[in-house]
């Protein structure tokens, strides 16, 4: 597995869904199309677990969680950032998503979900806000956010 692999499979995808509302009609696309089903979401899921393994993916960690942020917005991502999670039975920290957020979820170990949602994807509109959870099992979750946007919160 390559870096390069890696990013020119997030560049087909970014470059396949451009433009679209962040809503849960992409949800139901990506999930048809880039579902785990697909060969583009095992070779995506194989990359990641490699790169976790190398130490170039997740390589930060706070409370249990890993994360890193992978691609900076206005790369070989277009116009996302890419960031991914490594987490295990865990509630991460409140943030909200000022342009929303697309979630590739990738179960590692157990039935594990995040935020509900098993193996697929899980869209969030703009405006959205959550305390990202992993239940079940432990997980990857690689996720693209609209100009690297992202605001850690307290709930209201």
């Amino acid at each position: 597995m390559t870096r390069e692999r890696f990013d020119d499979n997030i560049a087909a995808l970014v470059g396949d869904i451009a433009g679209r509302a962040l809503d849960d009609d992409l949800a139901a696309y990506l999930n048809e199309n880039y579902g785990p089903a697909s060969d583009w979401y095992r070779a995506v899921k194989a990359e990641c677990e490699q790169a976790v393994r190398d130490g170039w993916m997740c390589e930060r960690e706070a409370g249990g969680i890993r994360y890193g942020r992978v691609t900076k917005p206005d790369t070989s991502a277009g116009p996302f950032s890419v960031d991914v999670v490594s987490m295990n039975d865990c509630k991460g920290p409140h943030h909200a998503h000022p342009e929303g957020e697309i979630d590739m979820v990738m179960p590692i170990e157990g039935d594990a979900r995040f935020d509900g949602q098993g193996a697929g994807w899980k869209v969030y509109p703009p405006g959205s806000a959550h305390y990202p959870t992993v239940s079940g099992g432990a997980a990857l979750v690689l996720y693209l956010l609209p100009a690297g946007r992202i605001e850690f919160t307290r709930p209201s």
